[in-house]
């Protein structure tokens, strides 16, 4: 992914208001990110229990997803959508976004089930492992599982 802003980051927000978008919490480490290890930003809101964002290209746009999930997690191993990494009791959440336009202003939402901290980019090319280290074994190589990351989080996109 290649750099962004807080500015791009502000204006890519597709499913909140303006108003919201001023509003977000906007990490100031921008400058340190492994940016040629992403292939989305995202973070959680420090203020806002629940609360995180993902900013990530989409076509020739940077789209921006205003997200929600249950503290807390489930006590039960879970895969992620994203990157099909196993992780152990909350690992994984079932992140929610309301749509964008008329659809999210009626309280339509979609979600899908997303390594909570966000790293999916890093478990994709194991510069992370989930707390109990242990991960299934895959005959993919490094490519084919960035490739799948990518072409998970824009269904999920797409869907918003």
């Amino acid at each position: 992914m290649d750099p962004v802003n807080e500015a791009d980051i502000r204006s890519s927000f597709v499913n909140c208001t303006k108003g919201e978008a001023k509003r977000i919490v906007i990490p100031r480490d921008l400058d340190t990110r492994p940016w040629d290890e992403l292939d989305f930003l995202g973070w959680t809101d420090p203020t806002y229990a629940g609360r995180c964002y993902l900013v990530t290209p989409h076509g020739d746009d940077l789209v921006g997803l205003a997200l929600r999930h249950e503290t807390g997690g489930s006590r039960r191993a879970q895969m992620c959508k994203i990157c099909l990494t196993t992780h152990p009791s909350g690992g994984v959440s079932l992140m929610t976004a309301n749509k964008s336009g008329d659809a999210g202003r009626k309280g339509n939402s979609v979600g899908t089930y997303m390594c909570t901290d966000l790293a999916c980019s890093l478990y994709a090319r194991g510069k992370k492992t989930p707390a109990l280290g242990k991960q299934y074994r895959e005959d993919l190589d490094v490519e084919a599982k960035i490739e799948r990351v990518r072409v998970n989080l824009s269904a999920f996109v797409a869907r918003v």
